[in-house]
């Protein structure tokens, strides 16, 4: 079974950094991993999907809202954390360019759990269509720490294209939590594909701006 090399990981990584280093940009810039896969037909093999958590937060900047009940909206204004309530999702009216426009405003949305099913019925399939339907968290949970957990979390999903590209980290993390980051990264997504390794063409890493390092 192939595998990636440490010495060239390692390599790649510090390469990048470095380029984040040379040409500063006015913000953070994401560490991102690009797959390329082979043996693969989208139109007849099963396309596969999975998220997994990974060992330290890959999007900071990720924006995250609560749609919360009485006792999470407090929480969430002791945190400083943004919501919304069910009486801002009404006066959206089920319409499909003001729903369209509370999605585009924030990366993922967290909802109480005792409203996850009124969510639907107030706001229509809308958020479901965005991919943003809220993840559910109870009164037990920290708020703090379920987005925490949501802006480590990462989605593999094979759609027509061969390609894959994902965020596993930023320009101001330690190199050893980025390299972490995506090994974790890459192993979850072997276990994804019907063939492991041998569906896997290439790997790359790269920043937002910067140029590509080859890892595979």
């Amino acid at each position: 079974m192939a595998k990636i090399q440490p010495a060239v990981l390692v390599e790649a990584i510090t390469t990048v950094l470095q380029g984040t280093k040379d040409k500063k940009r006015p913000f953070n810039e994401s560490i991102e991993l690009h797959v390329n896969l082979k043996n693969y037909d989208t139109q007849k093999d099963k396309r596969f999907s999975g998220a997994i958590a990974l060992p330290h937060i890959a999007r900071p900047r990720m924006s995250v809202c609560l749609i919360g009940d009485a006792y999470h909206l407090d929480q969430a204004a002791k945190h400083g954390i943004t919501c919304q309530s069910i009486d801002d999702l009404k006066k959206l009216n089920k319409n499909k360019k003001l729903v369209k426009k509370m999605c585009a405003g924030h990366d993922a949305f967290i909802a109480s759990d005792s409203l996850i099913r009124t969510v639907p019925r107030l706001v229509g399939p809308h958020m479901n269509r965005a991919g943003k339907f809220p993840t559910p968290v109870s009164q037990g949970e920290d708020l703090n720490a379920k987005i925490t957990d949501i802006q480590s979390t990462i989605r593999f999903q094979l759609k027509k294209v061969l390609c894959l590209g994902i965020v596993v980290g930023h320009a101001e993390m330690e190199a050893e939590s980025i390299r972490q980051n995506i090994m974790k990264s890459i192993n979850f997504l072997v276990t994804l594909l019907k063939k492991n390794w041998q569906n896997v063409k290439s790997l790359y890493i790269k920043s937002t701006f910067g140029k590509v390092q080859k890892v595979y």
